[in-house]
């Protein structure tokens, strides 16, 4: 069965002129347009494919990866907003409609929104709805303290930002918890601070005890984090070079790095620092 919203494993059965027809099990067939078909592919080779509809209501399928599957939450940009709704940017040539009967308040183009992906059953089409409530989990919270999660960054709050956990909870990182910088559509690790009594959770994007770590070991992390985990500093760098991307001196780099060092938080490379 070939399932719409979510990535499909297919073989190609036949080339024709607009693409490659791809089968499941059961002998159903989609087209895979010529430009999505990678090279040197041939008839049994099985590829995993997004399936969807196009803007004549066809089912397709693509090797783009959208920023959200059915049944997924997502950030996303408003490209433009009409009598019919809402259109925002997911990754794919045909936008995601968001109706306006889904809409918590008007949407214009260029605002970014919080939204659930879900397919309509009365169209069989891929939609998306801001009005998310419904489809966060409040009750069964099977989370514990200390565990580490996937975040997906909502927007800001007054209190700071509030974040899609796991893809089933809402929960916020209070300021005090951000050291680096998140923009909606992120999707960053976090760490369950607390489980209220209330089932609200809050999250903090460092694990537990870094709080306590001195200033300079504090900025090499956030610096690690913002920089895919590595820095090209060691203890043989010139004083000029870790000024200039850390703004400390080279004493206080080396004694910072040797407290992350002791904590097994940071590995000593050759040519850099690397997060553990």
């Amino acid at each position: 069965m070939i399932e719409v919203g979510l990535f499909n494993n297919l073989k190609i059965a036949r080339f024709a002129s607009p693409g490659a027809f791809l089968k499941d099990e059961d002998g159903n067939e989609i087209l895979l347009p010529n430009k999505y078909i990678p090279p040197k592919a041939k008839s049994g080779d099985e590829l995993a494919v997004f399936v969807y509809t196009d803007s004549e209501d066809r089912l397709i399928a693509t090797t783009l990866k959208p920023n959200a599957c059915r049944d997924e939450f997502a950030c996303l940009k408003v490209k433009d907003a009409n009598t019919i709704g809402a259109f925002l940017d997911w990754g794919l040539e045909k936008d995601l409609l968001v109706p306006h009967r889904q809409q918590d308040k008007k949407m214009r183009a260029g605002e970014w929104h919080l939204v659930y992906v879900y397919l309509d059953k009365l169209t069989d089409r891929l939609v998306a709805t801001a009005k998310i409530k419904p489809h966060f989990e409040r009750e069964n919270i099977q989370l514990e303290v200390d565990e580490e999660v996937d975040l997906l960054i909502a927007g800001r709050v007054e209190l700071g930002v509030e974040v899609v956990i796991n893809n089933q909870y809402k929960g916020l990182v209070f300021e005090s918890d951000i050291f680096q910088d998140v923009l909606p559509g992120d999707r960053v690790k976090g760490y369950v601070k607390t489980i209220r009594p209330d089932k609200k959770i809050d999250v903090s994007l460092r694990k537990k005890g870094l709080e306590n770590l001195e200033k300079g070991a504090q900025d090499i992390l956030q610096e690690l984090q913002a920089n895919e985990g590595f820095l090209p500093l060691h203890d043989k760098s010139d004083p000029v070079d870790i000024q200039s991307m850390l703004q400390m001196s080279k004493k206080n780099f080396k004694r910072s790095v040797g407290i992350l060092y002791k904590q097994k938080l940071v590995k000593l490379e050759k040519d850099g620092l690397r997060l553990n």
